[in-house]
């Protein structure tokens, strides 16, 4: 089925997401055709994923879990695809049924996709069923970043954040959406602070749940001194830093030196291989992303305990998706596209972006893989419109407490209606 969009004019053709059985006796086939290793040498999670939790995992999803759930709820959802700059972007756009709704284009990240954001849709589009004001509504738009799901994963180089930034601001203006507002987090919120820059007409404001994007003097300060003896220089200045400070940027040098980034990073294709053969090896690498989200999905595949959303269906979700749109090379190619363009910038001595000048909104999430400050991310978005640090929640924001992240959206993006 095809419809013509308000806009450009170009089509926008519905989706649905229609898996064949046969694809789904292969993955249980595989599963249970995995090889294991033996288990770590160690009781903690120093050596990565533990045995016990991914034996879990695999158990559960060959024998209890269910896809076919997972493809009811995509496909109750308003789908679509668009060809934008030679690719097919696949996007969720759900209409609000209060008429004076703020469009808001929502990225997600790795390794995460559109299923980590789906329980949002309802308390931001229908805000009054949902606690909430109509004053409060949100249009949605949900694309699949390029190579994530169900989008076209790109066959040529090229495809970093400013890219995708320029194709989102394509897609809401084929939407027919003249003024809307952006949010996201991981390479989402790559994505949304390149499309702040870019400032395309229409674009009121942003909304980051992780600050990328960090002011000159700590990057380059983390770059030059992350390994020397362990410990961090805060620039020439260290004394003078708070605590808070000291504490975020010894996590931020965290980020940047785990091993995911740096293999996917370096050479994202090796990544593909194992991942797109062995459905157990792609759950490990997604489970291996940071300590809070690890242990909060170990708990769900061992005893059952969940922290908000990250429950064991939902989690299984997301990495069946990736595991049937074999999207485990396609999607680490952005961290190659990043780290390439930013090697780049480094070698030519190019300066760091400028900040930016639109409306900019913050949350600090506790479980996230740093807090960022907010002397940070005011030094970045001097516009800083609103900034708050709630008490639940981690990397998976949306995914895990969907009521408080709607909750957060509304309050950020108030003054921008």
């Amino acid at each position: 089925m095809a419809q013509t969009m308000t806009g450009s004019g170009t089509t926008v053709r519905s989706f649905t997401v229609n898996i064949p059985d046969s694809d789904l006796t292969d993955l249980r086939r595989r599963i249970d055709a995995t090889r294991w290793p033996e288990r770590e040498t160690v009781a903690d999670t120093s050596q990565g994923v533990q045995l016990a939790t991914l034996q879990a995992l695999a158990r559960y999803w060959a024998t209890d879990y269910d896809w076919r759930k997972c493809e009811a709820k995509l496909n109750s959802l308003p789908q679509f695809k668009t060809e934008i700059d030679g690719l097919d972007i696949h996007f969720i756009h759900v209409k609000s049924p209060h008429a004076d709704a703020l469009p808001l284009i929502i990225t997600h990240g790795w390794p995460g996709s559109i299923i980590e954001l789906l329980e949002v849709i309802g308390p931001l589009s229908d805000p009054t069923a949902h606690g909430g004001r109509a004053d409060d509504a949100f249009h949605l738009v949900i694309p699949s970043l390029p190579g994530y799901g169900f989008s076209a994963g790109p066959t040529s180089v090229g495809w970093g954040p400013d890219r995708v930034a320029k194709v989102w601001a394509q897609l809401m203006d084929r939407l027919g959406y003249t003024r809307y507002v952006a949010q996201g987090g991981d390479q989402g919120a790559s994505v949304t602070d390149a499309m702040a820059h870019l400032a395309p007409d229409g674009l009121l404001g942003i909304h980051l749940n992780f600050l990328g994007s960090v002011p000159p003097n700590v990057l380059v300060a983390a770059l030059g001194d992350a390994y020397i003896l362990g410990k961090f220089k805060f620039g020439v200045n260290a004394r003078n830093k708070t605590d808070e400070e000291r504490v975020a940027v010894n996590r931020f040098v965290g980020v940047y030196t785990r091993g995911y980034i740096a293999e996917m990073g370096e050479h994202p294709q090796t990544i593909g291989y194992g991942q797109v053969d062995s459905p157990v090896g792609l759950a490990s690498w997604m489970l291996d992303h940071d300590a809070d989200s690890y242990a909060k999905i170990s708990r769900a595949f061992l005893n059952g305990q969940t922290a908000g959303n990250l429950t064991r269906d939902r989690v299984l979700d997301n990495i069946t998706l990736y595991w049937l749109t074999k999207s485990a090379a396609s999607a680490a190619r952005l961290y190659w596209e990043e780290a390439t363009s930013t090697v780049a910038a480094f070698k030519q001595h190019q300066k760091p972006p400028a900040p930016v000048s639109l409306p900019a909104a913050f949350t600090v999430f506790p479980g996230e893989i740093y807090q960022a400050p907010r002397a940070w991310v005011e030094k970045v978005y001097p516009n800083l419109i609103y900034f708050n640090t709630v008490d639940k929640g981690g990397h998976f924001a949306a995914w895990e407490e969907p009521e408080l992240f709607a909750t957060e959206m509304r309050a950020a993006f108030r003054s921008l209606r």
